[in-house]
């Protein structure tokens, strides 16, 4: 039996985003299977730990970065950059992976994972981006939809690792014995719709808006729920954007911002359907937590929504006729005549943080040894 991999996985913050989620989880799935993992991050705003317990079995260093008032996003990345990589020593590890462009650039020879592919005009994001696919030793995506991009764009053929997803919890959730959990959030907002992710360009923020709109003239009590939002980017005008035009609607929104992530479950349990309206993706973790948990998800047609999900969600229209298509879905959801929930939670269950780990080890081996003879024990 040979020693333990020493596996270094490198994230760009604490927060509750869909990258660091997967950094957590493969870390904790890895370290379960015998292996040695550290997980570096950054701890943005005085963090000095992530936003939720991680298994003692992974060790965790966090490299301070003090916040700087009126510092731009391209100084913020390039200095994260700087932060990351005079602090990380890759000594001591056989495999280091990056989860995202700044750690990426900070150790270019790492293998690195693409969760989606993003559009910049910021120059330094730009080069960034750009780096992030052209220098790692080896890329992972998380479908094949993003897989067949990165060969599009770049000309490299990345392995595709799904993500895991925590099943369990949120289908303990939606159970008989977690009652109690969904009808505080109920009694707090009535009947809600829940938006994961923030109020961001991506994330289709607004279209969500325009559909739930739609959705209250049949439905008088819905209620909008955002939830997340913890990001390296300022969208403060899509915020602005996004408020006055639900002052203009006359809908009630309830932003939360992040929540606790043993809260998070019950509130997606308690919620009639969850939009998913993202116009970029690489897997739909928080559709997928949402499908485990029994509750109908309505997202855009994209090609990574109709390989991972199938026949599992209701699928709307890219373009204008986003937010009708929304609200007629959402009356589906409360007829009960949309995909059967029993389809999304088999879907869900079918991804499991495990088969991903194995899947990297596999991934670690060929690259630690050219000839496909594995290391791992």
């Amino acid at each position: 039996m040979g020693r333990p991999v020493r596996i270094a996985l490198l994230t760009y913050s604490t927060k509750p985003r869909g990258g660091v989620v997967h950094t957590l989880a493969l870390a904790e799935a890895l370290a379960a299977r015998g292996e040695d993992v550290t997980v570096w991050t950054l701890g943005r705003g005085g963090d000095d730990a992530f936003f939720r317990p991680v298994d003692d079995a992974v060790q965790v260093r966090v490299v301070p970065f003090a916040a700087q008032p009126d510092e731009t996003v391209g100084a913020r990345i390039q200095r994260s950059i700087r932060v990351l990589a005079a602090a990380f020593d890759p000594a001591g590890y056989d495999v280091v992976h990056a989860e995202d462009c700044i750690t990426a650039n900070a150790v270019p020879g790492a293998i690195r994972t693409v969760h989606h592919l993003d559009t910049f005009t910021t120059p330094e994001l730009v080069a960034c981006h750009d780096r992030a696919i052209e220098r790692p030793v080896a890329l992972v995506t998380v479908s094949r939809s993003v897989a067949l991009e990165v060969q599009a764009g770049w000309g490299r053929v990345a392995t595709v690792i799904p993500n895991g997803v925590d099943a369990d919890r949120f289908r303990a959730a939606a159970s008989a014995g977690a009652r109690s959990q969904r009808d505080a959030w109920r009694d707090r907002f009535g009947e809600y719709l829940l938006v994961v992710g923030g109020i961001e360009p991506r994330k289709g923020t607004m279209d969500a808006l325009e559909g739930y709109a739609l959705a209250r003239r049949r439905h008088a009590d819905l209620r909008l729920v955002v939830a997340g939002g913890e990001t390296l980017f300022d969208y403060a005008e899509y915020r602005r954007r996004f408020d006055r035009r639900r002052e203009a609607l006359r809908v009630p929104v309830d932003v939360l911002g992040p929540v606790d992530h043993g809260e998070l479950p019950s509130l997606v349990a308690a919620a009639r359907a969850v939009p998913f309206l993202s116009t970029k993706e690489g897997f739909g973790l928080a559709a997928m937590e949402a499908l485990a948990a029994g509750v109908p998800v309505v997202a855009r047609d994209l090609p990574v929504i109709r390989e991972v999900f199938g026949r599992a969600v209701e699928r709307v229209p890219d373009g204008a006729g986003v937010a009708r298509g929304m609200a007629s879905a959402v009356d589906r959801a409360f007829e009960g005549t949309g995909p059967a929930p029993e389809l999304g939670r088999t879907l869900a269950a079918s991804y499991s943080w495990d088969a991903a780990a194995a899947a990297h080890q596999e991934l670690y081996a060929r690259v630690l040894d050219g000839r496909g003879r594995s290391r791992f024990r």
